[in-house]
């Protein structure tokens, strides 16, 4: 890696792997529209096992292999998968569904094959995380075991998505992570796909608003990222900019009242921030830097992106990564604001978002209200490539 930069172009950073659609859950905005019973056609172990050999096939260090589904834990052959991807020296993640295969056992199991585990929580509030997830008494389940995973030395990750169930509750939701300290926050901005809504999506407007928030809550002692909100990259660097110029308070004069109601609430929850902000800014994009596998083999950008770039019972994941016209065509050749866009590299908007709305994947992403070149020149210098 030439200047500690990951190549991109060349392998993926972060590969995941939908081992089932299987689950036990019902939730409201589910990408895989995850099921109770395996969906003819799953990998079978053998071919999960060259899977495993591909990911290893793109070289040290290796790609990190995320284990997610539907629920991992509904395979059968979960354990010999995990073994076989650590014996091989491959960095691995799981995000398994709380349920009731998600035993005390599990965790302790788990510990000793992942180095990392996320779990979603999506609000401070019980009763509406457990509506969205579809079973009642997930949250509490769900807190639970984060502790247990933090008391066997786990890594441990909370996912959220942010939609118009959950977009108000964002402070008490920074509070409550604080609370069961929790470090690592994924934060989702909803896609339109699968059991996903276009009514609880978000105006572009309130999306900026989210992103500004998001920065000053990683202030808070919490590393924020997004998935598919990619736009929160430019924010941050654009509030680091200002802050070191002393100007912030002019930014924040054009941002609109879900911003200001956030963070007043969030100053009121917990005071004045304690440190530097943890606001992850590494540029992977669909398709570069990110690939997703799905329970058949298909390979796609993301697992919100529908449109599959081949399939690995036919051809290598190496080979559909960096050869495939879709792959090579979305790290090269954005539309609209995006093509033209300064922060391109970092960011270049959600792709899974533009085709929801617009059927191309190389449109501009329309969650964005970016006029791009109306920022001074120096915040997007020294991004490279």
């Amino acid at each position: 890696m030439r200047g500690g930069k990951w190549p991109y172009d060349e392998k993926p950073l972060l590969v995941f792997w939908e081992t089932t659609k299987a689950c036990l859950l019902k939730c409201l905005h589910c990408r895989a529209e995850a099921i109770k019973e395996p969906l003819p056609g799953e990998l079978t172990t053998e071919e999960g096992l060259k899977l495993i050999d591909m990911v290893a096939g793109f070289g040290k260090p290796s790609p990190i292999l995320i284990f997610t589904g539907g629920d991992p834990l509904m395979r059968e052959d979960i354990w010999n998968l995990l073994d076989y991807a650590k014996s091989n020296g491959i960095r691995t993640a799981i995000a398994p569904s709380v349920t009731p295969l998600l035993t005390e056992e599990a965790i302790k199991k788990l510990s000793n094959y992942v180095g990392a585990v996320s779990l979603s929580l999506d609000s401070p509030h019980p009763e509406v995380h457990d509506a969205i997830r579809g079973i009642e008494g997930t949250w509490k389940k769900t807190v639970k075991a984060l502790q247990l995973f933090r008391e066997n030395g786990v890594r441990v990750q909370v996912n959220s998505v942010v939609m118009r169930k959950t977009v108000d509750a964002l402070p008490e939701m920074v509070k409550l992570l604080k609370d069961i300290g929790i470090t690592t926050w994924e934060v989702f901005y909803i896609i339109p796909v699968g059991r996903g809504e276009r009514s609880q999506d978000l105006t572009p407007s309130e999306w900026e608003d989210v992103s500004h928030f998001l920065y000053e809550a990683s202030r808070y002692g919490i590393k924020i990222r997004t998935t598919e909100g990619p736009i929160f990259r430019r924010v941050a660097l654009t509030r680091k900019y200002y802050e070191e110029k002393g100007e912030l308070d002019k930014l924040d004069e054009t941002l609109g009242p879900l911003y200001h109601d956030l963070i007043a609430r969030l100053r009121d929850l917990l005071g004045d921030p304690e440190g530097p902000p943890q606001a992850h800014t590494v540029g992977t994009m669909d398709g570069r830097g990110v690939v997703f596998i799905s329970y058949n083999g298909n390979v796609y950008p993301s697992g919100f992106l529908p449109l599959s770039a081949g399939n690995i019972r036919e051809k290598s994941l190496i080979e559909i990564y960096r050869r495939s016209t879709l792959f090579s065509t979305l790290r090269k050749k954005l539309k609209g604001r995006c093509g033209r866009c300064e922060f391109k590299n970092l960011c270049g908007g959600s792709r899974a978002r533009a085709f929801s709305y617009t059927g191309d994947p190389f449109a501009e992403d329309p969650s964005c209200i970016y006029k791009p070149g109306s920022l001074p020149r120096e915040i997007a210098e020294g991004i490279g490539g």
